[in-house]
């Protein structure tokens, strides 16, 4: 019976582990926070940090991606195209709910709150 609940809870562990890291609600510390761009997704889907965060996209697609604001006409921020392991970062001063998409890829969508 041991055996057999071992990796019952070494999986029950790590999902506890990496839950904290995935909840949307979850504010990130006052460093850099980090969204990968991979298999056509930005992830974390959706990121809460402090105001004053410097957010940090990453391509590791092997394809271009861009980074747009989809919430102000004309965008408040738009990356270039970025090609693989390129970033675009921009730190956000203002508290409120950022939505954003890749312009090449539009069904690809995150959401970034910031307090």
């Amino acid at each position: 019976m041991l055996l057999r609940a071992l990796p019952r809870r070494r999986a029950a562990m790590l999902a506890c582990a990496l839950g904290g890291l995935l909840l949307p609600g979850r504010a990130a510390r006052a460093d850099d926070a980090q969204i990968s761009i991979d298999n056509f997704s930005f992830s974390p889907p959706m990121l809460t940090v402090m105001a004053g965060t410097k957010v940090v996209w990453t391509n590791h697609d092997d394809i271009p991606h861009t980074v747009v604001d989809s919430g102000a006409t004309p965008p408040g921020y738009r990356s270039k195209a970025l090609d693989t392991d390129d970033s675009y970062s921009r730190v956000f001063d203002k508290p409120g709910t950022y939505r954003y998409f890749c312009s090449l890829h539009p069904h690809m969508q995150g959401t970034l709150v910031v307090q």
